[in-house]
């Protein structure tokens, strides 16, 4: 087991926990692979689905890994502001002619979360990360004792204070450019609008003042000159969620991959249409009609809108679907993941290593420029 975050991988890259199927055995495998640190998603699965993902992992690679379990959450959700939702997708049950999911939406809150602890303790992985919140120290100083290295996601500098107090090992520090769900330990509404959440480069130097365990940096990077970026700025470690979903180790949906580039998609938001919690995605039809409507009901509306989102999938419309992405999306790679890592730790070094000899930052190797999706250089991206 790794003592330290510089033992568990060759290279500074993580490769987000992305769920709903995307962070699967195959790509976390093929990062662990190239020298990165490669994930598992265990939200949205059961306690032996989990397991079944981490056997299968073990038997494609011998490299640390790790897994990321969403937290209990509590139960907020007005039942009525979740019924005029159900009545307001009414037509978009019609459309695809799926019925709105059957699952109890004011139940699951937990996502299996004792359970999964249970099987990780008795059968420990490398890492263990958190998403939604900060555990208690026992759960904390639990997997200490059998050797695991734990990770909590926190977008604020007093969220990295009440995880290094719980006695996590580091801190991810998600800004609010990054792709899917925003990691806070609190869902606040009255947080939402255009001005929500902290941009990654502050938010990075507000947790470096305020916490002494390492910082592991997400949110929007894309290319390995903003990993540099990121690294200088005081964080250990890039996590990358978006650039990997293009890849075909990616468990994303066909669409999913298609859209991150498609001109048809040329912005995303943060939206609770499909989930009930603020999630950064590409702005579809979808989004746009119903996401001003969306109540603060997590995960209600993520059971109530499921079946929606299969049906759109299998329809081929993207319009209809969760297209999670981060704000550099335009500048993903369609590579493989390894090679992808490579690619990264290339363009980091060329930017580590300063100016070229014409007074002008080089963007990588030609392989990297020629791959990207017809950017000039570093252009087009944000951070």
């Amino acid at each position: 087991m790794p003592t330290a975050l510089t033992d568990l991988c060759r290279y500074p890259i993580a490769q987000a926990p992305m769920a709903g199927g995307v962070a699967r055995p195959e790509l976390a495998a093929a990062v662990c692979g190239a020298g990165g640190l490669g994930f598992l998603a265990a939200g949205y699965k059961t306690a032996d689905g989990m397991y079944q993902e981490i056997k299968q992992l073990r038997g494609l690679t011998d490299r640390p890994f790790g897994v990321n379990l969403f937290m209990p959450q509590p139960s907020l959700a007005d039942n009525a502001a979740v019924e005029v939702y159900r009545e307001q997708l009414a037509g978009e049950s019609a459309w695809y002619e799926t019925p709105l999911d059957d699952i109890d939406p004011y139940g699951g809150v937990d996502d299996g979360y004792e359970a999964k602890l249970a099987i990780l303790r008795e059968d420990p992985v490398p890492v263990v990360s958190f998403h939604f919140g900060c555990p208690s120290r026992a759960v904390l100083d639990g997997f200490a004792k059998v050797g695991t290295y734990t990770i909590v996601t926190a977008t604020t500098a007093a969220e990295a204070q009440a995880a290094q107090w719980s006695g996590a090992d580091a801190v991810c520090v998600q800004g609010v450019e990054a792709g899917g769900h925003q990691g806070t330990h609190r869902d606040d509404p009255q947080a939402d609008g255009t001005g929500a959440g902290v941009g990654l480069l502050s938010l990075i130097a507000q947790v470096r003042e305020a916490v002494q365990i390492p910082i592991i940096a997400a949110g929007g990077l894309m290319r390995g000159s903003q990993i540099a970026a990121v690294l200088a700025a005081g964080a250990a470690m890039a996590q990358l969620g978006t650039a990997f979903v293009v890849t075909p180790e990616s468990g994303a949906d066909a669409l999913h991959k298609q859209a991150m580039t498609n001109p048809l998609f040329t912005r995303t938001e943060l939206t609770r249409a499909f989930s009930g919690r603020p999630a950064r995605g590409l702005v579809n039809r979808f989004l746009r009609e119903h996401g001003p409507y969306a109540p603060a009901a997590y995960p209600a509306v993520h059971h109530l809108t499921s079946g929606l989102r299969k049906a759109a999938a299998r329809s081929g419309d993207a319009q209809g679907m969760a297209l999670w992405a981060g704000q550099g999306h335009r500048m993903a790679r369609q590579l493989p993941a390894g090679q992808l890592v490579e690619v990264l730790m290339a363009e980091l070094e060329s930017a580590s290593a300063g100016p070229g000899r014409d007074g002008v930052r080089e963007s990588g190797s030609p392989e990297s420029r020629q791959a990207g999706p017809g950017l000039p250089g570093e252009l087009g991206g944000a951070l």
